[in-house]
């Protein structure tokens, strides 16, 4: 019989000889280490040492589900996907929709990859069965154009993750699209699959999750979609999507404008009501999600009938961090970005940094491009995709792109090599701890502090919500002093959700993902072996990166994102990460960033 929550067996796939087979999902590692990222980690630490190239075919890329997937959880549907990132450090990245739902339902709780193919293949799997296929016809579609070819000679009832263009030449920050517009963006998965000639992934099954106690989750269940539909957050996602938070971050000076030099810009002209009012708009959500935080925008221009509707992020990276206003390019550029497979925060931070360098006359006249140039952003876009001339340099990323024009790294906003999302470390002094301690870089959702600070409080593990008072008393967000701990507890609950896997925008209540984790698996956790398995996975991750090399030095920001801004909200504010590294060490029992063996003792990770 099959583990509760889990399908117990993963797939094992090598690419250079063409091999398939199963591997057992061992239920000592499910309780330690949950699913998703947790067990990627736990599968991929022997595989990885400190020489490996992240394109090279020894380097394995997993896709994996978690005990929340294909159940009647709401918003646990997602998968992760997970690799050594483009630039050699822990990577990792999730993604919504149905897909993970359907590999899962296939019979698998992930995909192991292996090797690199000879010619480009895709991965069919359905019912316990598996095959590679050759992919020949599809390289160089679309990742729209992909997903329907697939479906039509595989399976029309299959849901498809594949790679763009963008992945097929090794843009570092490529990313895999399923279900449509869906993207697991982040670290440049897209490249490391797209290094293995690896086009797409289908799936799809009609397997069923045997839960251990079926009465306590539909019970929690309809007590987490009762509390969710009362929620004002979960209301305003469903309406505005995650668009909604930028009126809100732009009062608090959280929203980057001008390549982070600024926080002030003229928001109604991209916010969320200006989107509404200008384009007709209808949501759709994810597998078993009741939220619909997802929006098809009918477009009618440029070619294209109905796009995506971009994100927070997207609009913000394209539009004030590169000081365009224009709701129709930044639309199409995160068209085109989905299109071609690219992380659109870092396709917008790269652009922004190329206007701000082209400001500093740092880039020769004919590579130039100014601040609010849209014909030039959509530009630099398609020859990122395709590595054509000044799309070259933009493909290696800020990192890349600094070391060309051999401008100091206090410029390149990134972390490890992941560029800083749309939320400015200057608002919330936690969130630039978040930056410097993530494992795979400047992510705004490991944890996301800043939520914690506008009154997201998550009462049932000891967080109380921030003191912030919009434009009068800012309060606990610049100060973090005393607050290390709780900041340490959050980042180890908001771990597990990439473990479960579930969506960051769930309104359970913790006690209530613990009750729906329990009630799938059987395992009878309480709340601090819950957190415990969280703080293990950080750890394991930790362990990567500094098998990889990396060392304290690598927990720094740089100064563009920290020096203090003379005008907005957040005016002379800069934190101190240094400091708060020195305790943040102290309460992770870690010495210069590395766990001790104590440490890992406790966590059980001493077999490492």
């Amino acid at each position: 019989m099959n583990m509760y929550g889990y399908m117990g067996k993963l797939l094992f796939v090598d690419l250079t000889d063409r091999k398939i087979k199963e591997l057992e999902l061992k239920e000592r590692d499910a309780k330690l280490f949950i699913g998703g990222s947790g067990l990627a980690a736990r599968i991929i630490y022997n595989y990885l040492t400190a020489d490996l190239s992240p394109f090279s075919p020894s380097n394995p890329i997993v896709f994996m589900t978690g005990p929340f997937t294909a159940t009647s959880v709401p918003s646990g549907s997602r998968y992760s996907v997970s690799s050594l990132s483009a630039w050699g450090y822990w990577g990792e990245s999730t993604s919504g929709g149905y897909f993970g739902a359907f590999l899962k339902r296939s019979g698998y709780d992930g995909i192991f990859v292996i090797g690199k193919s000879e010619k480009p293949v895709y991965l069919a799997i359905s019912d316990n069965k598996a095959e590679i296929r050759s992919a020949e016809h599809l390289w160089g579609l679309d990742t729209y154009k992909t997903q329907e070819e697939v479906r039509k000679e595989f399976d029309k009832r299959a849901r498809v993750a594949c790679v763009g263009i963008a992945g097929e030449n090794l843009v570092k920050f490529a990313a895999i699209m399923n279900d449509a517009g869906r993207a697991a963006g982040r670290t440049g998965m897209g490249a490391v699959m797209g290094s293995k000639k690896l086009k797409a992934i289908a799936a799809v099954g009609n397997r069923s999750v045997e839960v251990a106690n079926e009465d306590a989750l539909k019970a929690t269940v309809e007590a987490v979609n009762a509390g969710s539909y009362m929620n004002i957050t979960f209301n305003l996602l469903s309406r505005y999507g995650t668009l909604g938070y930028l009126e809100l971050g732009a009062l608090l000076g959280d929203v980057p404008a001008r390549y982070y030099t600024k926080t002030v810009f003229p928001a109604e002209k991209v916010d969320s009501i200006a989107l509404i009012e200008k384009y007709k708009t209808r949501k759709y959500a994810c597998y078993n999600c009741p939220l619909g935080c997802g929006k098809i925008v009918k477009f009618g221009k440029m070619g294209v009938d109905e796009v995506d509707t971009p994100e927070y992020e997207t609009v913000a990276a394209f539009g004030p961090l590169c000081e365009n206003y224009d709701l129709d390019s930044i639309i199409y550029a995160n068209h085109l970005c989905n299109a071609y497979g690219l992380d659109t925060i870092t396709m917008g931070v790269s652009i922004a940094f190329m206007m701000y360098l082209s400001e500093k006359k740092v880039i020769e006249r004919e590579e130039r491009i100014e601040w609010g140039d849209k014909e030039k952003i959509l530009s630099f876009i398609h020859m990122t995709a395709k590595r054509e001339g000044i799309g070259n340099v933009l493909a290696e990323g800020v990192k890349g792109i600094a070391a060309k024009y051999k401008v100091s790294m206090d410029y390149a906003a990134q972390v490890k090599g992941l560029e800083i999302p749309m939320h400015d470390p200057r608002a919330f002094f936690g969130q630039a701890l978040t930056y410097a301690t993530s494992s795979r870089g400047a992510c705004h959702l490991k944890p996301d502090w800043y939520m914690l600070d506008i009154g997201a409080g998550l009462a049932e593990i000891g967080l109380m919500p921030g003191e912030v008072e919009i434009g009068v008393n800012p309060g606990d967000r610049f100060n973090m002093s005393s607050r290390i701990q709780s900041f340490v507890t959050l980042q180890n609950f908001k771990e597990l959700y990439d473990a479960l896997i579930l969506c960051k925008f769930s309104q359970a209540t913790p006690f209530q993902i613990l009750g729906m984790f329990n009630a799938i698996t059987g395992f009878n956790f309480d709340i601090d072996t819950f957190l415990k398995a969280g703080e293990r996975i950080i750890n394991l991750k930790r362990l990567i990166n500094i098998k990889r090399g990396m060392g304290r030095f690598d927990d720094k920001l740089p100064k563009i994102v920290t020096d203090a801004l003379k005008h907005g909200p957040t005016s002379e504010k800069s934190p101190n990460v240094d400091e708060m590294l020195e305790e943040y060490y102290k309460v992770r029992k870690w010495i210069e960033g590395i766990p001790t063996k104590e440490k890992l003792t406790e966590l059980e990770l001493d077999f490492i």
